[in-house]
């Protein structure tokens, strides 16, 4: 008898462990994937700084002639991504395989550091990921990126961060740019409504327990001028609820004419969501699949729209 396509998956995964096994044992997961992640797929520029402060810096991974998919007029589209971390943790570097994922894929993806607690509280880390989308759009061409297809991607707390960039104008218009510069944000498992904050190393990132009013993205659902979204989510996260954030947020999004993409993923979890962008791992799930294709197609606004946008802030 053939054994079932779930019995095969756990196989797979248990022989991809098995021969892992003796590698984590010397160095962290993150590490282990880096080391495991193609190395000639893209070009990498790092340590640019866009602001004053040392975590005030990024780096850049850019697709190799032979990954672009075909030459595009103004260069390749743009992902700024933000990580993770509760907003106390994280670097760049950590990340090098969701740069070299969406670089191998045609897009030149740009990876910011920012300041975190205790070094700053909210909201001065989203003035510090502003300046970096600032610095994208100002210099990405030098780059092959272009300018006008700028889009923010953010996993976990660093979802929250691009969807309070996306939703909230003050952000963006303190560093002399508008949402609608933006081609579309992307959350991955990120916590869009979150108070009152149960987690006691993010309470004094919010002030606890006089939260900041108006701090959460859901707060800003009700703009038709929000940009194009990608909200995706594993289907079971035990750490940010995907029903009272990702779906919730989805479904606001839409009921106010939002264009919206949601997917939820069976078979990961919060972790493994964006573990699955690195290439050991893609076969967890097709959620970078559906993130490069949702950047590849987004649809040409029409010249009505264009001018519609240009006094939008």
């Amino acid at each position: 008898m053939r054994p079932s396509l779930p019995t095969l998956t756990r196989l797979c995964q248990r022989l991809a462990l098995a021969c892992l096994a003796p590698l984590m044992v010397a160095c962290s997961p993150v590490t282990l994937i880096n080391r495991l992640t193609p190395t000639d797929t893209y070009t990498f520029s790092g340590d640019i700084a866009y602001g004053p402060a040392p975590r005030e810096a990024l780096d850049i991974y850019r697709p190799n002639a032979a990954t672009l998919r075909k030459p595009q007029p103004g260069g390749a589209p743009v992902v700024v991504f933000f990580y993770g971390g509760s907003w106390t943790s994280g670097n760049r570097a950590m990340y090098r395989f969701v740069g070299e994922a969406l670089a191998a894929r045609g897009i030149v993806t740009v990876i910011a550091d920012y300041r975190l607690y205790p070094e700053v509280r909210y909201p001065d880390f989203l003035r510090d990921n502003a300046r970096a989308v600032a610095w994208t759009a100002q210099h990405i061409a030098h780059w092959g990126g272009n300018p006008h297809q700028i889009y923010l991607m953010g996993h976990s707390a660093g979802a929250y961060n691009a969807a309070m960039l996306a939703l909230d104008p003050r952000w963006l218009h303190a560093v002399g740019l508008r949402r609608a510069d933006l081609a579309g944000w992307i959350g991955l498992a990120g916590p869009y409504d979150f108070l009152p904050i149960t987690d006691r190393e993010v309470q004094p990132v919010f002030h606890f327990p006089d939260y900041p009013a108006s701090c959460m993205p859901i707060d800003y659902v009700h703009d038709a001028r929000v940009p194009r979204t990608f909200l995706g989510a594993a289907r079971v996260d035990s750490l940010v609820n995907p029903q009272r954030n990702t779906v919730q947020l989805a479904q606001a999004l839409k009921a106010d004419g939002a264009q919206v993409t949601l997917d939820l993923y069976p078979g990961v979890n919060h972790e493994t969501l964006i573990g699955s962008f690195a290439s050991p791992l893609r076969w967890m799930s097709p959620v970078l699949d559906d993130v490069v294709d949702f950047v590849h197609h987004a649809p040409q606004p029409s010249t009505a729209a264009l001018a519609a946008t240009q006094a939008t802030p």
